[in-house]
């Protein structure tokens, strides 16, 4: 795939190091095994060493021993990290007990790295759940300055090429948000424009979908996408975006020049932000499905450093991608 191969060639080059929390498991493993063979990354893989040894042996890799592995249990430096948890933790009345247990925790210790600069970014979730993933997340690493909500994206890479930019498309929020704001709906336009930017090399042509193309409905659903469009311009002056478009008016040219005959990017837009969950989810699963297009994702987007969540149904590939991605995002933090 000619994009996955562009972000991995792009990841060579950059040369960030990615924390691996779940060094015991089998996909996990494989996959950092082809990642420090093809160094796509530098990477920490977390767990007793003599035991992913052992599984690496038993796997039949041979690259293993170029990862820093860390055992989170006997580590060193397990009480510098307890006492700098229990410092950002402060205010949430934790204890240095607490946080000298928690040091150990593969998923705070990931986070943790991160925050001290040991690190550039996480992927995990192929043996947890997107719940234990984040929280961490949220306690340690935080969302970026002016975002306060994290969103997930989508690349859609289409079989069709006439979409998007050369069949590539990229859809938010499909993964994390039931029902944002429109401050919300706002800040996700915004990260994914960045997102798109630092994956794909795309500029981004955003569109804020809903069910009215420039007033051709009147509801309060519509008032939101309205008002978030209106927010993104100011958040970033930059972003090409607009809204509120229908669906085929922002991908179909003709509709787009019928309906919204005054937008810079109806019937062009690569970019398409969803009004709720919901909608995302249902669209992204659709496109993948009716329409044969892969699905490369989600990418969370909106942490102060980037930190993705595997599904536990991940293949090894899924891994090696994602850490490539990681790397990326990683570059344009």
């Amino acid at each position: 795939m000619q994009l996955l191969d562009s972000i991995k060639n792009k990841a060579k080059k950059i040369n960030k190091t990615i924390v691996l929390p779940e060094g015991f498991e089998e996909r996990t493993l494989k996959a950092a095994d082809i990642i420090l063979e093809e160094e796509l990354a530098q990477l920490i893989l977390l767990g007793n060493p003599d035991k992913i040894g052992q599984l690496a042996a038993g796997f039949g890799l041979r690259n293993i021993n170029r990862a820093t592995v860390i055992d989170p249990e006997t580590w060193e430096r397990r009480k510098y990290f307890a006492e700098m948890l229990v410092d950002i933790r402060k205010n949430k009345g934790l204890t240095y007990d607490e946080g000298y247990k928690l040091a150990a925790d593969p998923l705070y210790l990931a986070t943790l790295l991160i925050k001290n600069g040991d690190a550039h970014g996480e992927v995990a979730g192929a043996a947890n759940t997107t719940g234990n993933v984040l929280r961490p997340a949220f306690q340690i690493i935080k969302t970026l300055p002016g975002i306060g909500v994290v969103s997930g994206a989508f690349i859609m890479i289409m079989k069709e090429k006439h979409w998007g930019d050369q069949g590539l498309m990229v859809f938010a929020d499909c993964a994390v948000h039931p029902n944002p704001t429109a401050r919300e709906l706002a800040e996700i336009a915004v990260t994914t424009g960045r997102t798109t930017r630092a994956i794909t090399g795309l500029e981004p042509r955003v569109a804020m979908l809903s069910f009215s193309t420039k007033g051709s409905a009147k509801h309060p659903m519509c008032d939101k996408v309205i008002e978030a469009t209106r927010l993104a311009r100011e958040m970033d002056p930059n972003l090409l975006i607009d809204g509120e478009l229908q669906a085929d008016a922002a991908i179909v040219e003709a509709i787009g020049k019928s309906k919204a005959p005054d937008s810079p990017i109806a019937g062009k837009a690569n970019v398409l932000v969803f009004p709720t969950l919901e909608t995302g989810n249902i669209a992204y699963k659709l496109v993948q499905r009716l329409a044969g297009a892969e699905a490369v994702g989600p990418v969370l987007q909106g942490m102060a450093a980037p930190i993705n969540d595997l599904s536990r149904g991940c293949s090894v590939d899924d891994i090696v991608n994602l850490v490539a991605i990681t790397v990326n995002q990683a570059a344009s933090n």
